[in-house]
């Protein structure tokens, strides 16, 4: 069994002098904020003893923010990266002593949503959401905004003109780059499709716009079938993939707009149709990555997680310490592309 790591250690895994640690540890003399972070985070990292009183040092005296964060499957690999990535951004904030409680809504019901938005909301003091559009959360949110709860929408847009913020990527733009995508790739027009998970879901119904205005701008040519509508399951994806192959020989590519890609993924592996069909899906995940290594998928436009937390978290702690904002705003981040090459 190895040794507990010292005070050396951990001032050389921080970067900084024994003094310096010895000064964080015993609150003697003030330390830069971010050089006592510094610090802390290392003794995370080495498995130092004493990192409770580190914890403890570092952030007495400053100000608490409780943050609420309601995200969607919690056995999917992107909604745990999301996760992990939001603590990361609430601890790291600088000048607050910030809290992050991270739930998952298993549940779509509107009801349950709305449940849930005004549960996590009355135990916080700003939260977050990814969630369709329901009348039931417009609701929710509104209750929540008239006792000064800021309600910020992920990813996807709900409660337009009553939630504080809006927080992801422009989906417009998403949709229209799976469109170029696939028009440059393409040998010959053809038919082309687009999965989306729900009609509520304003993002999805966004990408869709998106991807269908730029065929009618530039690629007239291909033929944009009708949506299909996959609930971002796995198992409705993969078999409506292979009904889409199926009925549509002459089909050059299709995009997935939301969740569910992996079950396009696995028709397409079952059917052995590897790199006969420009494939645009949403999110670098493990499956995704592999598929475009195997040159399943054309292009994975993905949402950079670590810039939007952070992000995310600046406008909470703001909305919290300036109250609603005069006008209900969107912040776009800039979509990440990945294709075989750059992975």
């Amino acid at each position: 069994m190895g040794s507990r790591p010292t005070i050396t250690d951990l001032a050389k895994a921080a970067g900084v002098s024994v003094a310096t640690v010895d000064r964080v540890l015993n609150g003697r003399h003030k330390v830069r904020e971010d050089t006592a972070r510094r610090v802390y985070d290392a003794a995370n990292e080495i498995g130092f003893h004493a990192v409770g009183l580190l914890r403890q040092r570092v952030f007495e005296g400053l100000p608490q923010y409780r943050l609420g964060f309601i995200l969607q499957k919690p056995n999917h690999h992107f909604y745990q990266s999301f996760k992990r990535e939001l603590e990361i951004a609430v601890q790291n904030h600088p000048g607050i002593r910030g809290v992050a409680q991270i739930e998952f809504c298993a549940n779509q019901t509107p009801s349950e949503l709305a449940d849930k938005l005004k549960e996590v909301g009355a135990r916080n003091q700003a939260v977050a959401m990814t969630s369709p559009d329901y009348p039931a959360l417009t609701v929710a949110a509104e209750e929540l905004k008239a006792r000064g709860i800021p309600v910020f929408s992920l990813l996807s847009d709900f409660a337009s003109g009553i939630r504080e913020g809006y927080v992801g990527l422009n989906n417009r733009k998403a949709g229209r780059t799976a469109a170029w995508m696939i028009t440059r790739a393409a040998k010959n027009p053809g038919k082309v499709a687009v999965f989306v998970g729900s009609h509520r879901f304003h993002g999805h119904e966004l990408r869709e716009i998106g991807f269908r205005s730029y065929f009618r701008e530039h690629a007239p040519d291909f033929e944009v079938l009708d949506t299909l509508v996959n609930l971002e399951t796995v198992e409705i994806t993969h078999e409506a993939t292979l009904d889409l192959l199926h009925r549509h020989p002459d089909l050059v590519g299709f995009y997935v707009a939301g969740g569910g890609m992996e079950g396009a993924i696995s028709a397409i592996r079952e059917e052995k149709l590897g790199g006969k069909h420009i494939i645009v899906v949403n999110e670098l995940t493990p499956i995704s990555r592999a598929a475009l290594a195997d040159e399943i998928v054309t292009m994975a436009i993905a949402t950079p997680l670590a810039n939007l937390c952070r992000e995310l978290v600046q406008l909470m702690v703001e909305a919290v310490d300036t109250g609603p904002a005069t006008a209900p705003g969107q912040t776009f981040l800039p979509l990440e592309i990945y294709v075989p090459e750059n992975i």
